[in-house]
């Protein structure tokens, strides 16, 4: 019986053993072919240009091409799901979004994936600051002044959305200060920033980049940015803590792999993104989308997943907020 453990235990040993070499080989020699990044949108977006910015200086230090694969649809899901059943060897990345990544967690019935299950989170590459907007010929010059039209004419306040990070986020303010604003879906984010625009709505919340040259322009009136300091771009604008309405919301992007991925590999991966996103040039690159170029570790990125599908969960169990694929 002894002599049966210590074969079983000598096995199991060398299994170990030579699982660990294997991996160590791969990590060495990878990458030895192209590596794709998916993303889960169509070319031109804030996600894609991430993607395309980063993915060429990877390709530069790892000397191997790096691939973008755009798989739009269903808000990022087609290509979230992709990448969670294919092969977990480093090859096939997915640009994560936050929507696909937390709120879709906290918000659907029913996914096909797992965010804590399926993925192991590289590096966060960028965030988006969001920011509350009105028509710029409104009577709101403040947040002060939304909240308190909003609750002397309930039926008259409406907030346009074009996803449910959007709409999240809003649910998020009415929660923070009392205003009840109805949602009015749009198919897109142009078309929810028109709407605010051409006053078919009150107000919207959407992240700075595609609406940066409506605020400049004089089209769109920001009041307040819901992030942890004021934007550079616009140093008049309050935070939502300094206007009234304590929270923050930014969503992010970052980049993940499947999640038998060799821990190796991962923190090969994790050293070159973090390097890339402090590149001073890629830095001013996405500063010009108003994207804040982060680059942090696998386990800083992990926590930051956990809390923020803690919190969006909450927020949409208070909003009663569920939607069907």
């Amino acid at each position: 019986m002894r002599a049966g453990r210590l074969a079983a235990l000598f096995c199991l040993g060398l299994a170990l053993h030579v699982t660990a070499a294997r991996a160590s080989d791969e990590a060495s020699t990878y990458p030895n072919r192209p590596i794709r990044l998916v993303v889960g949108f169509t070319a031109g977006g804030g996600n894609d240009i991430i993607a395309r910015v980063i993915g060429q200086k990877l390709s530069e230090s790892l000397g191997q091409p790096v691939i973008v694969e755009n798989k739009p649809g269903a808000g990022a899901v087609v290509a979230t799901e992709f990448v969670a059943r294919s092969a977990p060897d480093g090859y096939t990345l997915l640009i994560g979004a936050s929507g696909a990544m937390v709120i879709n967690p906290a918000v659907y019935e029913k996914l096909n994936y797992d965010t804590l299950r399926d993925f192991v989170p590289i590096s966060e590459l960028g965030s988006f600051p969001l920011m509350l907007i009105v028509k710029a010929s409104s009577p709101f010059t403040s947040v002060a002044d939304l909240v308190a039209y909003a609750k002397a004419n309930p039926g008259k306040s409406n907030y346009s959305s074009a996803s449910a990070a959007f709409q999240l986020a809003t649910e998020l303010f009415k929660q923070r200060t009392g205003a009840p604003m109805q949602m009015i879906p749009y198919k897109g984010a142009n078309d929810s920033v028109t709407a605010v625009i051409a006053g078919d709505v009150t107000a919207t919340i959407a992240d700075a980049g595609p609406v940066m040259g409506q605020i400049t322009g004089g089209q769109a009136r920001a009041l307040a940015v819901a992030a942890p300091k004021r934007m550079a771009e616009l140093p008049d604008v309050p935070t939502m803590k300094e206007a009234g309405a304590d929270f923050e919301a930014v969503l992010w992007s970052g980049v993940f792999a499947p999640k038998a991925t060799p821990p190796a590999i991962v923190k090969k991966l994790e050293d070159e993104f973090v390097r890339i996103a402090r590149m001073p040039d890629v830095i001013a690159r996405l500063k010009t989308l108003s994207i804040d170029s982060v680059g942090n570790t696998s386990d800083e990125f992990s926590r930051i997943i956990a809390s923020d599908i803690e919190r969006w969960v909450a927020v949409a169990r208070a909003g009663n907020i569920r939607l069907t694929q």
